[in-house]
């Protein structure tokens, strides 16, 4: 009978201690592989991203001209015309507007159409490749132009002007202060710093003048200028 209890206890210390070492490898094990049941819920960051394009161009485009005026090849007359543009961009940084004439394999950008004459030239007034205050008259038949605009900040520097010279100072002064000669380099007119999202208009005005008695002596025939605005975003 004692031997009975003995066996009996000595069986049951033995099941708890292998009750308590279970658990204890129980709780080991869990301890052990948390951190990996946690890593299963795991968080990830993604982009989400978009381009939006710089939209830049001319929504007027600017149209042909036929100059308005009176031209007599002998006693000479004045005869002028206007282009105008709008320009829309969405870029902050603003855009530029350049004009170049077409090299028509002669020295002058204005052309006989029939005979191909030379005889009206390129604006002799201007000066270092910028425009001059004021039309500076010749004993030839000259072709030039100027720039305005409904924004003076729009303007480049070369058809601003301090009431005395262009290039220089802040002031418009309508289309009759910077005369500047045709070129076929690309020559800057619009040099602005921000975007024109609902457009920005500008004028160029085109001058022909014959003088009297001019020399050489302009035929009677229409003449040509090809010109090229382009809009370039910055």
């Amino acid at each position: 009978m004692n031997y009975n209890l003995k066996h009996f206890a000595q069986s049951g210390i033995f099941a708890f201690w292998a009750s308590v070492t279970m658990v204890a490898t129980l709780f080991a094990t869990y301890f052990l592989i948390e951190p990996a049941i946690s890593h299963g819920d795991e968080s990830v960051d993604i982009t989400v991203r978009a381009q939006i394009t710089d939209e830049t161009s001319f929504l007027v485009p600017p149209a042909n001209v036929t100059m308005a005026g009176t031209l007599n090849g002998v006693t000479g007359g004045q005869a002028t015309g206007t282009t105008q543009f709008v320009v829309q961009t969405n870029n902050t940084a603003g855009y530029y507007v350049t004009i170049d004439f077409f090299d028509n394999g002669s020295a002058e950008a204005m052309q006989g159409d029939t005979s191909l004459s030379d005889a009206i030239h390129d604006y002799q007034g201007y000066t270092i490749g910028q425009p001059t205050y004021g039309y500076v008259a010749s004993t030839s038949a000259q072709f030039a132009y100027t720039v305005t605009a409904s924004s003076t900040s729009d303007l480049d520097q070369s058809f601003l002007n301090n009431g005395a010279a262009c290039n220089l100072g802040g002031l418009q002064n309508g289309a009759v202060s910077c005369w500047m000669a045709p070129s076929t380099t690309a020559f800057r007119i619009m040099d602005t710093s921000a975007a024109a999202v609902t457009g920005a208009t500008s004028t160029v005005t085109f001058n022909l003048t014959v003088p009297s008695g001019a020399t050489p002596v302009p035929q009677a025939e229409w003449y040509t200028a090809t010109v090229t605005l382009s809009v370039i975003a910055k």
